[in-house]
C-alpha cells in the first residue's frame, strides 16, 4: 500500500460511529486513561456535528471505504488568543509509516492558517512517542505548562507550533 492509496477527505454524518470506533480502539491500544481524556469525550461520538461550526473541521483518511485515520482542528476553548488546537488525531495500524501523519497535520494546519490562527496547541501522552516525534517533526515544541481549557486533564505533555 501506497499513501496514495488512501483519501483525506471532509467527516461526513455517516462516519460518526466508525470515528468514535477508531479513536476509543487506538486509545486502548495505548493504554490511554478513559477518564480525563477524548475517550469520554463527548464530542467522539458526534465528530460531525461537533466540527460544523466556523473555528475548525475535521478530516478523516479513508482506505477502501473505510475510515482509518483522521484529525481536526478547532478554536482552543478557554482563551482569548488566535490559538486553535490539533484535535483527535488517530490512526488505525494500517496508515502509520505511511507519511500520512504529516499529510493530515500539514492539510489541518494550512487550513487553520487560512482561517487566520496564529497558533496550533496540542496535548498528548508522554508514552506516545511515535505521535510526539510526528509532532516534532512537523515544527511543534514543547511548552512547560498547558493553555485553555481542553478539559483533557489526562494529557501532560503540552505542544505548540507557530502558523504565521
Amino acid at each position: 500500500m501506497t499513501p496514495s492509496d488512501f483519501i483525506i477527505r471532509e467527516i461526513k454524518p455517516d462516519d460518526n460511529l466508525e470515528v468514535a470506533k477508531l479513536i476509543r480502539n487506538v486509545l486502548t491500544e495505548f493504554g490511554v486513561p478513559k477518564t480525563g481524556t477524548a475517550y469520554e469525550d463527548k464530542a467522539t461520538d458526534e465528530m460531525y456535528e461537533t466540527y460544523q461550526n466556523l473555528t475548525g473541521h475535521y478530516y478523516v483518511i479513508e482506505h477502501n471505504n473505510a475510515v482509518v485515520g483522521g484529525a481536526g482542528y478547532s478554536k482552543l476553548e478557554g482563551t482569548d488568543k488566535n490559538i486553535c488546537e490539533l484535535q483527535k488525531m488517530y490512526f488505525l495500524p494500517i496508515t502509520r509509516g505511511k507519511g500520512l501523519g504529516s499529510a493530515l497535520i500539514n492539510h489541518c494546519l494550512e487550513n487553520a492558517r487560512k482561517q487566520g490562527f496564529e497558533q496550533c496547541y496540542l496535548e498528548t501522552m508522554p508514552y506516545m512517542e511515535a505521535a510526539r516525534a510526528l509532532y516534532k517533526k512537523n515544527g511543534f515544541i514543547n511548552i512547560d505548562k498547558p493553555i485553555g481549557n481542553t478539559g483533557h486533564y489526562s494529557c501532560n505533555v503540552w505542544m505548540i507550533k507557530a502558523l504565521v
